[in-house]
């Protein structure tokens, strides 16, 4: 297999540039180091950008070697930093950000992060043509093209700790706990921990529970002498947070004592789970071999064990769909 893989060495493509932008996920360590030892195996020159496009624009760029990315598989975060850039969504901002490429003499980019990264990718590739590939990077696990994004299994894993937590202290008060987790407006997190942790119900985008059906399904649990319950909310649905929530199920259900709990950040943070290093691994070795065999403009995923490549705007424009399957595990395991 790597004798077939061979003739990639010939690739006129001599630098490589790798950046993580958007919200950090546990696994772009692994993918950073993945895209430059695969880069020097191939005879290439990997560099690194800094703090994402506001990197790019102000020229933080250096090479990187293999002892650069070493120990670093294991480390949460990500040692190229990220950063939010208004200038990049401007002309002016990626002309600039081009013209340091062209400076260090970057001849194309791995982009590690999610839809906000590669809708500026994609911009950067139509206006100046450089190759662009992006690896998914979010604990959302939003995009489509892939079956799981760097850093979802990770956190879901984080979250599952602390719902088990959280069960301890609710058994011992009689309490109904809400416990809001992140996702933006993506259920995938809250669904999957729900089931996982023996969640009474969760309340997430994808799915029209309303507080009278809530309180329904709580409303059973009290009947079957339930002690406590959890509910697991996604920040991002649109009945509210998770304290408006608690506050509109208590005013019409007193039988517990009601506590909310968000795990904000404690999500995004944590050393990568086992699947998460494999497939940043993966998808890191996998970018650096598409850019080499001459493929552009689109993201690296994995669907169904397989190898897929999607178009930029094909996935940001499409969501990665919540198995309905999981919704109905999950209302009837509630019970």
């Amino acid at each position: 297999m790597l004798q077939k893989m061979d003739h990639l060495k010939e690739s006129k493509i001599q630098k490589i540039g790798v950046f993580t932008s958007g919200g950090d996920a546990p696994g772009m360590n692994a993918c950073v180091r993945a895209v430059v030892r695969t880069a020097i195996y191939y005879g290439k020159e990997p560099y690194g950008i800094y703090r994402g496009y506001e990197g790019m624009i102000e020229g933080d760029i250096n090479p990187l070697g293999v002892r650069s990315v070493s120990g670093i598989i294991n480390q949460g975060g990500t040692i190229l930093k990220s950063a939010r850039s208004s200038r990049f969504m401007t002309e002016e901002g990626r002309k600039e950000a081009f013209e340091q490429l062209q400076k260090h003499g970057i001849e194309a980019v791995v982009a590690i992060g999610g839809d906000g990264t590669f809708k500026g990718a994609h911009a950067l590739y139509e206006e100046y043509g450089i190759p662009i590939i992006g690896v998914p990077g979010t604990i959302d696990n939003d995009l489509a093209g892939c079956d799981y994004t760097l850093g979802y299994d990770t956190a879901t894993n984080t979250v599952l700790h602390s719902i088990d937590a959280i069960r301890d202290t609710a058994q011992s008060h009689n309490r109904l706990f809400f416990i809001e987790v992140m996702g933006r407006n993506s259920g995938f997190i809250a669904l999957r921990t729900a089931i996982a942790g023996g969640a009474e119900a969760a309340v997430i985008p994808e799915d029209e529970m309303t507080v009278e059906d809530l309180i329904g399904v709580l409303e059973s649990g009290s009947h079957s002498n339930k002690t406590s319950s959890l509910v697991i909310v996604a920040e991002g649905k649109e009945s509210g947070n998770s304290f408006e929530l608690a506050r509109k199920v208590r005013q019409s259900f007193s039988y517990y004592d009601t506590r909310v709990t968000v795990l904000g950040h404690v999500q995004r943070g944590g050393s990568p789970t086992c699947f998460d290093r494999i497939l940043a691994s993966r998808l890191g070795l996998l970018a650096v071999e598409a850019i080499l065999e001459g493929k552009k403009d689109v993201m690296v995923g994995m669907i169904h064990r397989h190898v897929a490549y999607t178009p930029f705007e094909e996935a940001v424009r499409s969501r990665n769909e919540i198995d309905p399957e999981l919704i109905r595990v999950s209302k009837i395991l509630s019970i």
